[in-house]
Order: C-alpha cells, then structure tokens, then sequence
C-alpha cells in the first residue's frame, strides 16, 4: 500500500482543451430546444465551460486533501481513500461507487462520518470510511481479463478491507449498479454474509 496523489500530466489537459476546441457541432432543427437531443446552446456552454473557465489544477489540489492509496490485490491495481475516524473506536465502513461512476460521490460525507462530533454528532459514531475506485474507473486500474463482474470486484474489496487494511468486521453499501446484484450489493448472496463479519 502506498500514498498516492492525483496529478493528470499537462500534455493530457492541453489535449483536452484542444479537443474542446476543435469539436465539429451537429445541425440543429430549428426551435427544437430538447425535442431532438441535447440542446445545441446548452451544449456549447457546457464544452466552453470545460475550456476555458474550469480548473483542473485547483480540483485536483482539492481532490489531494484525502488520505489517498494504491495497492494491488489479486494482480489489480486498487485507488482507495481511506480516512480514519475521529474516536475511540470508529467502524471501518466501505463506500462503493457505482457504473459509471467515481470516489468523488462520497466527498461531502467523508468529514460527516469520520468526524460526526465536529458536525452536531457524537464522537462513538465516527467510521473509518474507505472508498475505492472500482477496477476500470478513476485511478484504478482497468480489469485484464474476462470476468471482471461483481463478484469479482466484491472479492478484491473484501481482500482490501481484511488483508489489506486489516479490518476483521466492516459496514459496506454501494450505489447505482451495484443495487443491480441479488444480494443488494456486490457481495455473494446473503447466505455467504457470514464470510465478510
């Protein structure tokens, strides 16, 4: 496990200024507004935006106030935030975006659970909080080989959570896809929770 800070190399941002730059816009029926796709107007102020007034830099500076880490578990490169609770003794609680998706759903509910007396709480219901990227997503890396599927990925999150980080017991919950899974979360079905207290 080592730390790791997000730096996007420069010529990666100019490419994408430039292909901002250079994007070929479609005919638009006239008056349509959104009855027909997205709306031309809209879009162009979403792409200027993203060229010329966003900051990638103060983002990242922003993003590299978490405790950030890499680790390979099962051969695949894992990204995961891991900030520890403020009190005696805070539950390990794993936050798993969904797809597509990224860790950055989670960055307003980090202070919260780590530090819930700073937020009108009490200090015995902080939570060591860790949120990985999920393999093919932010600063993960991207799956090798077939059977890259939810049971896979619930696997290398137990790994990182119990041999990486060494919690024995731990709270999970996952959004969007991960809802999808028959046991609600991409863990083997209820009859093997047993496994992951």
């Amino acid at each position: 496990m080592k730390p790791f800070t997000i730096h996007i190399p420069q010529p990666t941002l100019d490419d994408l200024r430039a292909r901002l730059a250079n994007t070929r816009w479609p005919d638009e029926v006239e008056g349509a507004g959104w009855g027909h796709g997205t709306n031309r107007a809209y879009l162009r102020t979403l792409v200027q935006y993203w060229q010329d007034t966003f900051d990638w830099r103060k983002q990242e500076a922003v993003l590299n106030q978490s405790a950030h880490f890499r680790v390979e578990v099962d051969g695949v490169g894992l990204h995961f935030l891991h900030e520890r609770g403020r009190g005696d003794h805070p539950l390990p609680l794993l936050l798993a975006h969904g797809w597509p998706d990224s860790f950055y759903r989670f960055h307003k509910l980090l202070p919260l659970l780590t530090d819930p007396a700073a937020h009108g709480g009490r200090a015995e219901d902080a939570f060591d909080v860790v949120v990985p990227s999920l393999p093919g997503y932010g600063f993960s890396d991207k799956p090798t080989r077939p059977g890259a599927g939810d049971g896979r990925t619930a696997a290398l999150l137990h790994r990182l959570m119990t041999q990486t980080l060494g919690y024995a017991r731990f709270g999970a919950t996952g959004a969007t896809w991960a809802a999808a899974s028959p046991s609600g979360w991409p863990w083997p079905s209820p009859a093997h929770w047993r496994e992951f207290t």
